[in-house]
């Protein structure tokens, strides 16, 4: 009986080992402050070395985040323009990211997720920890958990979920490698994502993704994410789905859910008066303009305030589990 006793634990040791190894999203941790605490910056659609007001973004974003004495970056992708990068040596790493946020407060960890831009160039380059050698804020992968004490941070690779791409994808060429064949990836993507979800216990479910779910900006509602996406997040109460692709920052609340939209795609070039003016459901904030926003987390309750290039808070969120407030 013991030896079978053995046998059986060393085989369900071993599935174990096989469905973490297996699993597309990876699992990472990072610290809270000291009184339990967490603040962080979101920025998306940035990466133009320095050009349409990046580097006037990335120096309000140095203040705002020493101010906050922030924990990590968020980045919503579209993290190379207009096509990636080349490969792990490109000159553009450093233009567009090393060089562009230099303040002290901005040396802290930052986590990528790739757009669709970026999957326009050699997406294993972005990939490769060799990045992270040449800078070590650098932390880029296809979709993974970030695990703090208050939160978990859910970041997902939207850009195969979106038919275009593959079916009409015009002059571009995009890197699929990884991805392919792409109904068996999208169907355990989703599937990883879901058991996640549900072995969660953290206080705040936070999802991060380049593409819109919902959205007034130029491109609209994602309409592959709102189909195969939104479900699960409504299923599993996550409270936050942050994004970039509008090159705008926007606030939209669920009408059948606690979910709440924030778009910050406004890291660089933006789109001025690209906007659907009938689409006004639940939209709470729109600005077609420049800017990024922070995010300060505590037990209970939750602050949001989107910024301009100045610096100027343009719409401040407070969150309480279950209520909300925008002002």
């Amino acid at each position: 009986m013991a030896g079978l006793s053995k046998s059986v634990l060393l085989v369900a040791c071993c599935c174990l080992c096989f469905l973490s190894v297996s699993s597309l999203i990876e699992r990472l941790e990072h610290p809270v402050k000291d009184d339990g605490s967490l603040s962080f910056m979101v920025i998306g659609d940035w990466g133009r070395k320095g050009k349409y007001n990046q580097s006037q973004v990335a120096l309000q974003m140095g203040r705002v985040s020493e101010r906050l004495n922030i924990d990590f970056v968020i980045c919503t992708g579209d993290n190379f323009y207009d096509d990636g990068l080349t490969s792990v040596n490109d000159p553009a790493f450093e233009k567009s990211f090393s060089k562009i946020y230099t303040a002290k407060s901005l040396q802290k960890q930052w986590y990528n997720v790739l757009g669709n831009h970026d999957y326009r160039g050699n997406v294993e380059a972005q990939l490769d920890p060799i990045l992270g050698s040449i800078d070590r804020r650098w932390i880029c992968k296809r979709s993974f958990i970030v695990n703090t004490e208050i939160a978990e941070f859910f970041f997902i690779d939207t850009t195969p979920f979106v038919d275009k791409y593959f079916l009409n994808p015009k002059d571009h060429t995009y890197d699929w490698r990884g991805v392919l064949p792409r109904k068996d990836y999208l169907s355990k993507l989703l599937k990883d994502l879901e058991l996640a979800l549900q072995d969660s216990t953290a206080n705040w479910k936070i999802v991060v993704g380049h593409h819109t779910i919902k959205s007034i900006g130029h491109h609209g509602d994602t309409k592959e994410l709102a189909r195969q996406l939104l479900p699960i997040l409504e299923e599993n109460n996550v409270d936050l789905y942050i994004n970039g692709h509008d090159h705008c920052l926007q606030h939209m609340s669920s009408t059948s859910s606690q979910i709440q939209f924030l778009t910050s795609g406004g890291g660089s070039k933006a789109w001025k008066g690209d906007f659907d003016e009938l689409n006004r459901k639940g939209t709470k904030f729109y600005y077609d303009g420049q800017g990024f926003m922070s995010v300060e987390l505590e037990q209970s309750n939750a602050k949001i305030v989107f910024y301009d290039i100045f610096g100027k808070r343009l719409h401040v969120l407070d969150l309480f589990k279950g209520v909300y407030s925008a002002m």
